[in-house]
């Protein structure tokens, strides 16, 4: 708990009041998933914002041949196919964890609740928002701007102890290449 009140207060940038956390810690639901747990299907709503104590979650559309990886959450991140739960429409994407995986989660209507009875509870969902959305963003630039090799060098400077942890074939896919390509990248860095 004393890891997500920290970082909702860097999300802050200030020190959140002792009832407002106690409100929002009233609605956390504290989840543990096994490995490989499909967290959510294509189609459905993301009903849940969540705080990753430990574990990875992968994100993905499911394809006819093979899934495509459109992004990965870490320890100490916030999450969600956010735009499901904004619009509590159907996703686009699945998630799954690739580790175990522990979090804290809150429904929509939960946090709904926050943001009409705290002080801070609508600053917390803009700033959510405007993080989520920066990392959405960048996501999109290094796509566009970078060559394979420059993703997974980043990816590698940015989470060097998850990478391990990760499977080769989503790493792949998370940044554009098939895993033979990775391989021989893997490789080049390597030698």
């Amino acid at each position: 708990m004393e890891n997500l009140r920290t970082a909702m207060e860097e999300l802050i940038q200030a020190k959140m009041p002792d009832q407002d956390w106690e409100y929002f810690q009233s609605k956390l639901i504290f989840k543990e998933f096994p490995k490989k747990h499909r967290l959510i299907e294509a189609g459905q709503t993301e009903r849940y914002l969540s705080f990753i104590i430990k574990g990875i979650i992968r994100f993905y559309i499911p394809g006819p041949e093979h899934d495509t990886t459109v992004y990965m959450a870490f320890d100490n991140w916030f999450t969600s196919i956010y735009d499901s739960f904004v619009t509590q429409g159907p996703s686009y994407y699945s998630a799954e964890t690739l580790q175990e995986t522990s979090m804290l989660r809150i429904s929509y209507s939960d946090l709904q609740d926050v943001y009409k009875n705290t002080s801070v509870g609508n600053l917390i969902g803009r700033r959510a928002s405007e993080v989520l959305f920066v990392l959405k963003t960048q996501r999109e630039i290094s796509l566009l701007k970078l060559n394979a090799e420059e993703r997974y060098l980043q990816l590698l400077k940015e989470q060097p102890h998850l990478i391990q942890n990760i499977p080769q074939k989503y790493l792949a896919s998370y940044i554009g290449i098939t895993p033979q390509a990775l391989s021989r990248i893997r490789k080049r860095i390597n030698a």
